[in-house]
């Protein structure tokens, strides 16, 4: 299965949290991520080496619900307003317990500027 895209607006000094929740089957049903952690990294470009900004669920801006499916991905508004680019692209990659690696979505990220500081 493909992952889905999905285009992130940031609100730059704002607290950003965008939830989620992964279902699969038919008909659908919450994905069961105990014993899952999760990654997302977004760059300027796909081959780009450089890591704009990371979020896992080891550093707490990922946080993964249990037997619900839900994935919260977070960022405080000091950590918002510290963004100085505009565009970039991610992806979400969820990995299970036994070590296998799901791309869940991918997509562009949006940086709205602040004008309020």
């Amino acid at each position: 299965m493909a992952a889905f895209r999905l285009p992130l607006t940031i609100l730059q000094g704002e607290t950003w949290r965008v939830p989620l929740v992964w279902k699969a089957g038919v008909p659908a049903v919450p994905v069961d991520l105990t014993g899952c952690s999760a990654r997302m990294h977004v760059r300027t470009r796909v081959e780009s080496p450089d890591v704009l900004l990371e979020l896992t669920t080891g550093n707490g801006r990922i946080e993964l619900g249990a037997t619900g499916g839900e994935i919260t991905l977070r960022l405080t508004a000091v950590e918002t307003a510290a963004i100085t680019w505009v565009r970039a692209v991610y992806d979400l990659e969820i990995v299970q317990a036994d070590g296998s690696v799901r791309r869940l979505t991918e997509g562009s990220v949006k940086v709205r500027p602040e004008v309020t500081r």
